[in-house]
């Protein structure tokens, strides 16, 4: 009897069989693949940690419907995985590549202990559209402004199909005793999530393959005929829902980029297009600049006088700021682990300005509570609204909440769901409860607007040193 030596598939961020480079190549080469996920305790942040751990329990489930299973371990990759190796005489390792600064580091070091021992590893694209290197100016740079950067990658072409599911997998089950002790599956995500408050993120989302898929086929039937005019207001269904699919790699870019173009003529698909250009230009900057969540990208701003106040954070983070619509869209996130595009930048933007808090700090908490964070569309985003980073918004221009409010959830519908101390007050009173004499159980405004504003400019100014560049860009 010829016992053929199986082939290792190592899952990281990419829960999918179709569009998987790594798992189809593995296929290909005719022999048993053990597929395998290792917890290396990488991922501490707590939506996130939610996320992968529902994800990890789906796609075994997935895997047992082909004849497989997903076998888990724990411990640091790099110890794990040679162990892996030479307990199952795997010929082959094969992965998705990764390209933060951690998995990347992590990755080469694998790759060259492994291929010291005899073992041969083949790793692949599939998380972007265009690798992080690839999109460089012609001097060999990498961008820094997004428009610039979309056309070329645009215009680089070099645009694969996404790979359908293999249609057939022969499976190793090699025997547990010569194994690290395995993470028993369908428990993982029990283990995984966070008592307090990740328990309601189950009402939300279903981490995996078929979910990310429907997301799409209803968004594109739906919404994206409208979704330039409509992404903006936070109570309509306008947006995708995809960001943390494809963040955990449930579905690829490619497969949404040709779902998308195959739709009947449509005046919101360069628009969705390019949202999904800002995370390649994300991912882009992030490979030029490993410290994009930690470092100012513009050093000026290393001596910017950040206050500090933890009950002003505190009150940000939970949604009692007085502000609705910054109120709507932090109880949002805490709820659901997501919040609005739009509301974002607001609720970022009175982090930064209106508190005059380091942006870092808020990065961190989306870090903690966004199922879709990744280091790239966080840290970039964050830097964008506070000025700090690459094709900034100028500190100076700061989202006046109130505007806001009233230009993109003008009935207060949005606020109304997430807000429920203010549904019963009249659309022209839901923006400004405070001047309905005050709302029981719902809190004043933390700060008032005009002195914010003041003081957030007169901290930029001291920065500069001069008093240029005052203007009030506060929409």
């Amino acid at each position: 009897m010829v016992v053929t030596s199986p082939v290792i598939v190592w899952f990281r961020q990419d829960f999918r069989q179709a569009d998987n480079a790594a798992l189809t190549a593995a296929v290909k080469t005719g022999a048993p693949i053990f597929c395998v996920h290792i917890l290396d305790e990488a991922v501490k942040q707590d939506a996130a940690r939610w996320w992968l751990g529902r994800a990890l329990d789906l796609f075994d489930a997935d895997l047992r419907q082909a004849g497989g299973a997903l076998h888990v371990f724990r411990g640091p990759a790099i110890r794990v995985l040679p162990v892996l190796v030479a307990a199952t005489g795997a010929r082959a390792v094969f992965w998705n590549r990764r390209y933060d600064p951690d998995g990347r580091e992590a990755d080469t070091r694998l790759k060259a202990l492994l291929k010291e021992g005899g073992t041969s590893v083949h790793s692949f694209p599939g998380a972007l559209l265009h690798e992080p290197w690839t999109i460089r100016t012609r001097a060999g740079q990498p961008y820094h402004v997004f428009g610039a950067y979309w056309r070329a990658a645009c215009q680089a072409g070099h645009e694969r199909p996404p790979l359908p599911a293999p249609a057939r997998m022969t499976f190793a089950m090699p025997d547990r005793s010569g194994l690290p002790p395995m993470v028993e599956a369908g428990a993982i995500g029990q283990e995984m999530s966070a008592t307090g408050w990740t328990d309601g993120l189950a009402d939300m989302w279903q981490p995996d393959e078929a979910s990310a898929q429907e997301n799409l086929a209803q968004f594109l039937d739906g919404a994206l005929d409208d979704y330039a005019r409509d992404r903006d207001f936070a109570a309509r269904p306008a947006t995708s829902g995809l960001s943390p699919f494809l963040r955990w790699g449930h579905i690829t870019p490619a497969q949404v980029r040709q779902a998308a173009a195959a739709q009947p003529a449509s005046g919101g698909l360069a628009k969705f297009m390019a949202e999904l250009g800002w995370r390649e230009f994300a991912w882009s900057v992030l490979f030029a600049q490993p410290d994009l969540a930690s470092r100012n990208l513009r050093p000026e701003f290393d001596a910017m006088p950040w206050r500090k106040d933890p009950d002003a954070v505190r009150a940000w983070q939970r949604g009692r700021t007085g502000y609705p619509l910054v109120d709507a869209g932090m109880r949002q996130l805490w709820r659901t682990g997501w919040m609005h595009n739009r509301v974002r930048m607001v609720v970022a933007s009175f982090l930064v300005k209106h508190l005059l808090i380091d942006w870092r700090e808020g990065e961190r908490w989306f870090a903690h509570t966004l199922v879709d964070y990744d280091p790239a569309s966080n840290g970039m985003n964050w830097q964008w609204v506070a000025g700090t980073g690459v094709e900034a918004a100028p500190f100076f221009r700061m989202m006046n909440p109130l505007i806001q409010s009233r230009k993109f959830d003008p009935s207060g519908a949005y606020i109304r769901e997430w807000v429920p101390e203010l549904a019963r007050l009249p659309d022209a009173q839901i923006h400004t409860p405070w001047l309905a004499g005050g709302i029981s159980g719902y809190p004043a405004p933390i700060v008032v607007h005009e002195a914010a504003r003041e003081r957030a400019l007169s901290a930029w100014r001291a920065l500069r040193g001069t008093a240029e560049g005052g203007g009030d860009n506060s929409g």
